[in-house]
């Protein structure tokens, strides 16, 4: 009897892990399409990636107030010195992400965009080399170069290639790997764990405010003066979506393995390539899937080296096991962290409001201890 309810028990944990997960593919290509088709000129014809941007972020910070403060989701207490010092840099700079990222549809396709993302291991990697948070080492440099020379591969193999969008795209990532490892610096470090609603509600409206400079400077006198062609409900839409986004990782995080989820991400980038192609006639080349697939082969393993990296080893398991309670605890703090880290880190990219989907919220790589985690890189590697 127990054994039955042991199996059905474990056939609905199988079940819901993978319907949150088909949820989130589904949800990223929701969001993704449909901010290409808002802010495309030729398609949705509203070209104002900060109008938008800004609207994501005031939809996703009241209704992320409105669970916080229905006790639906409970928000750790943060300090003002906290708030000034680490949310709001990192609130900046996901503006800055949000912002240029969504900018770079009104020049590229979903397509040429989801290939150049292949890149976004590396430039995490180099950022955190330089902020201490990584130790390099030539295997990792060496996985990352073939990461680089697939996406360089693929952009020359493409047909609509804009420098302003390119650049745009390029800055987005930056920005957003530098996030990321200031996220592992400044809240990390210091205890500070947020899961995706919570995140929006602190970072979201430090977002909005960041973005009504800009937005009053460059957009405001043209956005009222434009002639618009789209339903405002589309634009509440895509804000919705993002929101949902949002949950859906919330949801997910915990439920499945890291390399489950990177596998996933895979499928969703194959998935919004091809979505791209046939709702929006992106052309493709032959030169850009060699270069992509080999772009995408690299930071696969890439990826799953740093999965290996932080998994406990059998050995460190049976110490554990015969030690202390400390050092059990601190075992399996470790262990759920680097499957939670990795999950995180896949889904952040688009998480957050408005045209990532595999940065995946805020908040990745969440880790418990108390010092920023460096890889270990035998010197000779």
């Amino acid at each position: 009897m127990e054994q039955g309810s042991s199996q059905k028990a474990g056939l609905h944990s199988l079940i819901s892990a993978y319907g949150c997960m088909a949820l989130w593919i589904l949800l990223s290509a929701v969001v993704i399409m449909l901010n290409k088709y808002i802010l495309d000129p030729s398609l949705g014809g509203f070209p104002f990636p900060l109008a938008l941007t800004a609207s994501h972020m005031l939809f996703c910070s009241l209704l992320a107030w409105l669970l916080v403060r229905t006790g639906l989701v409970e928000a750790p207490e943060l300090h003002m010195d906290i708030w000034t010092r680490c949310v709001l840099p990192v609130g900046a700079l996901f503006a800055a992400t949000l912002w240029m990222g969504n900018a770079a549809y009104l020049y590229l396709s979903v397509s040429f965009i989801q290939m150049m993302k292949a890149v976004m291991p590396l430039l995490v990697y180099a950022v955190g080399t330089l902020l201490g948070t990584e130790v390099f080492c030539r295997r990792t440099g060496g996985i990352l170069f073939v990461v680089v020379t697939g996406v360089l591969i693929a952009s020359y193999g493409e047909v609509v290639f804009v420098w302003a969008g390119i650049i745009f795209q390029i800055a987005s990532m930056l920005s957003e790997a530098t996030r990321l490892t200031l996220v592992q610096l400044l809240l990390q470090s210091k205890g500070i764990k947020l899961n995706p609603i919570t995140s929006l509600y602190y970072i979201a409206p430090v977002c909005l405010v960041c973005l009504l400079a800009p937005l009053a400077l460059l957009e405001t006198e043209e956005l009222f003066q434009h002639e618009w062609k789209i339903h405002p409900g589309l634009i509440l839409l895509s804000a919705t979506a993002a929101f949902a986004l949002n949950c859906s990782v919330f949801l997910l995080i915990g439920k499945t393995s890291a390399l489950t989820m990177n596998l996933a991400g895979v499928a969703k980038d194959v998935m919004l390539i091809y979505l791209s192609m046939t709702l929006y006639g992106s052309t493709v080349t032959e030169l850009q899937v060699l270069g992509y697939g080999m772009a995408l082969c690299g930071a696969f393993y890439y990826n799953y080296q740093k999965i290996i990296a932080r998994t406990p080893t059998v050995a460190t398991v049976a110490h554990a096991a015969d030690g202390t309670k400390g050092e059990r605890e601190a075992l399996k703090a470790c262990t759920e962290s680097s499957i939670n880290s990795q999950q995180a880190g896949k889904v952040g990219d688009s998480v957050v409001g408005s045209n990532h989907d595999d940065l995946e919220l805020v908040l990745q790589q969440q880790k418990p201890h108390s010092q920023p985690s460096v890889q270990r890189c035998d010197a000779g590697a």
